[in-house]
């Protein structure tokens, strides 16, 4: 008999090992463990300065993988340099190609509020440098200097005339030339009267005026633009004038920047060119009743008396002159280390928005939105690899952004719209940051396979840890992450008694009693809710019970299931024996996973024996219920039966097997030992007990091989049993190699130490069927005989009485045939 020790079952975690009370007292936490691997390589993935070195970060979903990689990088990134603030500006020679600005890390917001404020003083100082008296007198003696030659050519070519005996008079259509007699306008009545040559002189003299004239006139327009040109050249000299005092304090704050300075000469340079259309512009905005109320008191004299102050939003003009601050690390230590958690395309790398205006959409640079690519260049960014591929062209653009090395602001609308629009070309920045991802070790796999881009560009393998060894030292660091956890979502302190439970409890969860989980977010979930039932039963500090609680309410609150399959054994709805023996019949145990809670299941497996070829039919398989691996397992028991009964005489049956009242799909190989069980007792005819359950694997040479959910499926049919009453028989056989991972429930531990239940680790299929039977299995003798009274023999007889029948059969029907 291979029947466990109690102690064997629950590896319970002493915690008087601990040299402190409550986890307030450990002061040196933390809130990783037991990832080595992956510290290693992350650590060369940040410090590998080369194209496509950037990460995946691959691991269990119930890892918190984000507040693992951003402790590090952030750690890291206290030691790098901080990359400069990146702005865009008006590109003053194409506007729709704004230029990039990149400052000093924190300079760049300075320098914006220094242009804005620049610009709010700048109308006033303009206003007031064009209300002065001398400019005034200035630009009347510019008017008055083009009049008065206008006027003397107009006065000599009248005093010609006049000597011609003409005068130039004005007349509705234009200018014209009449004839004049004693300083008088002759009548046409008087100059018909005129001899015909003198008639013919004024009128040669009038068409020479008249040439004159028209050169004049033509003139004029010229004259005009001399003045403006004149007027202009006055403006910008004005302008230079009364904005030097304003950029001289901008100036000297960025004297260290010569690429600011050169900014700075376009913006003055473009306001003094465009100094009337600005002033132009804020006058045009007065309009409507408060400008006729100014023009009423005549407050707007001149057409130069505006508000004293202007915002740089409102005025269409000032704003090519403002500074779009996209990227500000005024307040980032050393690297940034940037999540995203909504990777969209625009999200990743920046956009260009757009305002509604009377109907149109207009936009311009400061209408530039960044991206996490901005964000985080020059340190590290961070995104969930499911999310990114989840939305659209999202994936690749990021691929494009890291290959190409630089960061454009392009529109989607503009690759895939059949329209072309006009938008803004950013000038692309150069792109330098180590991008690490965050997915389930499947998805890394799947993009490896699918994906001929993802190797180059992600050369960087970070595999979280599932577990670590339990061993002293490793519990004693395991109270250190507890402590981390607990300060890092603010919890009332663990004493050291909750410390060895929750200890207990992540073995279960890896289903190892000699290893530890380290998925945190799953311990994280498992300490919140033990100090929410502390906080309940006001406890100051978590004590064992309320850890005990919180698991037991964890498995309560998703049970339902569970219990209504239990509630149908009890109702005997479900038939499962758990006492008595029956022929050809086990108990077998399958696990099952709702949502977070995994329970076992008893399972009615059958066996049914008759005459054939040595067929072994899977009724499952047969009407496709079952997976490929359950059908493997079924296949196995062929070869068993093969090498050990059929060396010396045929397998000359048919068997059949079933899971009973099974109504949905089966997969996986865990109960083929309880099958092969069933088949030796249908052949031998030999009765199995029935207060027993079997799991484990089982391999052509009788072997008994490891199994998944052993706690559970041991646990499944202790309820069983418990419900039903317990009676000192019942148990469950499990593979010898499963014993390392027994981490039962308190309660079937006392229940296997009252000797009221049972756990047996067996090794071989013989071990197995002497427990099941009360019988010993026999061993063949040199000519392969086995001894009576053996189950061996009891198999073998039955098989030579069916070869036999065959055989008897099989005459008689060919002497019939004949």
């Amino acid at each position: 008999m291979k029947k466990l020790d109690p102690v064997s079952l629950n590896n319970v975690c002493d915690a008087d090992q601990f040299n402190f009370e409550t986890t307030e007292e450990i002061k040196d936490y933390t809130t990783i463990l037991g990832q080595d691997r992956l510290s290693t390589a992350l650590q060369m993935g940040v410090e590998m300065d080369r194209t496509g070195y950037n990460i995946f970060a691959l691991g269990p979903q119930k890892t918190d993988k984000e507040t693992h990689i951003r402790h590090f990088l952030q750690e890291r990134a206290k030691q790098e340099e901080t990359p400069p603030d990146i702005c865009y500006v008006n590109n003053f020679d194409d506007s729709l190609k704004p230029d990039k600005l990149l400052m000093p890390a924190g300079r760049g917001r300075t320098l914006q509020e220094m242009m804005d404020e620049l610009l709010e003083d700048l109308i006033p100082t303009l206003e007031s440098s064009f209300e002065t008296e001398e400019y005034q007198n200035r630009r009347q003696a510019l008017k008055d200097q083009v009049q008065q030659e206008q006027d003397k050519t107009f006065e000599d070519l009248q005093q010609k005339a006049k000597e011609k005996g003409l005068a130039l008079i004005r007349t509705p259509s234009g200018f014209s030339f009449a004839p004049t007699r004693d300083g008088n306008l002759m009548s046409e009545k008087e100059v018909q009267e005129l001899p015909e040559e003198e008639r013919r002189k004024l009128e040669e003299h009038m068409q020479e005026l008249q040439k004159e004239l028209q050169e004049i006139i033509q003139k004029m327009p010229a004259n005009k633009r001399k003045v403006r040109d004149r007027m202009k050249k006055l403006d910008r000299e004005i302008a230079t004038y009364a904005i030097k005092e304003l950029f001289k304090e901008i100036r000297n704050a960025f004297s260290d920047l010569d690429h600011v300075q050169a900014f700075l000469n376009k913006v003055e340079t473009d306001i003094v060119e465009n100094v009337q259309a600005i002033l132009g512009n804020q006058q045009g905005q007065q309009g409507g009743m408060a400008a006729m109320m100014q023009q009423m008191s005549g407050q707007n004299a001149g057409g130069m008396n505006r508000p004293s102050k202007s915002s740089p939003e409102d005025h269409p003009i000032l704003q090519r002159y403002r500074v779009n601050v996209l990227v500000d690390h005024q307040d980032t230590e050393g690297a940034p280390v940037i999540y995203e958690d909504n990777p969209s395309y625009k999200n990743l790398l920046g956009r260009v928005e757009y305002k509604s205006k009377m109907g149109a959409l207009t936009t311009n640079f400061n209408l530039i939105k960044p991206g996490a690519l901005h964000k985080a260049n020059g340190g590290y960014l961070v995104l969930d690899a499911r999310r990114v591929l989840l939305e659209p062209f999202a994936w690749e653009g990021l691929k494009r952004a890291i290959k190409s090395g630089d960061l454009k602001i392009e529109s989607l609308g503009d690759s895939y719209s059949m329209i072309s629009t006009v938008s803004l070309e950013p000038e692309p920045l150069d792109l330098k940051v180590k991008v690490v991802l965050l997915g389930e070790r499947l998805l890394y796999y799947m993009l490896c396979n699918l994906d001929p881009d993802f190797n180059a560009l992600f050369k960087i393998e970070a595999d979280f840890e599932d577990e670590m060894d339990r061993n002293s030292d490793n519990q004693q660091l395991y109270s250190k992450l507890l402590a981390g956890l607990v300060q890092q979502h603010d919890l009332r302190h663990f004493d050291k008694h909750a410390v060895s439970r929750v200890i207990e409890q992540s073995a279960r969860m890896v289903g190892d009693n000699e290893k530890l989980s380290t998925q945190t977010e799953e311990l994280s979930d498992l300490l919140v809710q033990a100090d929410f039932w502390a906080g309940k039963n006001n406890h100051d500090v978590v004590q064992r019970e309320d850890v005990q609680q919180a698991i037991e309410q964890q498995v309560y609150r998703a049970s339902r299931i569970r219990d209504k399959i239990q509630e149908s054994i009890e109702r005997n709805q479900i038939f499962i024996d758990t006492e008595g023996t029956e022929i050809g019949q086990v108990n077998g145990l399958s696990v099952i996973k709702l949502g977070e809670l995994m329970f076992g299941k008893p399972n009615r497996i059958t066996a049914r024996i008759q005459i054939g070829k040595g067929e072994i039919i899977d009724i499952e398989r047969e009407v496709d219920m079952s997976g490929p691996i359950h059908s493997k397992g079924v296949l196995i028991l062929k070869g068993f039966l093969g090498d050990r009964y059929a060396q010396h005489r045929p397998l000359s049956l048919s068997a059949s097997l079933v899971f009973e009242q099974s109504y949905s799909n089966i997969d996986g190989d865990s109960a083929s030992s309880a099958e092969l069980y069933a088949l030796l007792s249908a052949i031998g005819k030999i009765p199995l007990r029935q207060s027993l359950s079997v799991t484990g694997s089982v391999n052509q040479h009788g072997k008994i091989q490891p199994i998944g959910g052993v706690n559970e499926k041991i646990e499944g049919f202790f309820d069983v049993c418990k419900k039903s009453g317990l009676t000192g028989e019942q148990g469950v056989l499990i593979p010898r190699a499963n014993v390392k991972n027994l981490m039962l429930r308190q309660d079937v531990v006392d229940a296997a130490e009252a000797d009221q239940f049972h756990i047996y680790a067996v090794e071989t299929v013989d071990e197995g069927m002497e427990i099941l039977t009360g019988m010993e299995m026999g061993m063949a003798d040199e000519e392969c005989n086995y001894p009576d009274g053996t189950i061996n023999a009891r198999v073998v007889n039955q098989l030579d009485q069916l070869a036999q029948n065959r055989k008897a059969f099989a005459s008689t029907t060919n002497g019939k045939q004949e």
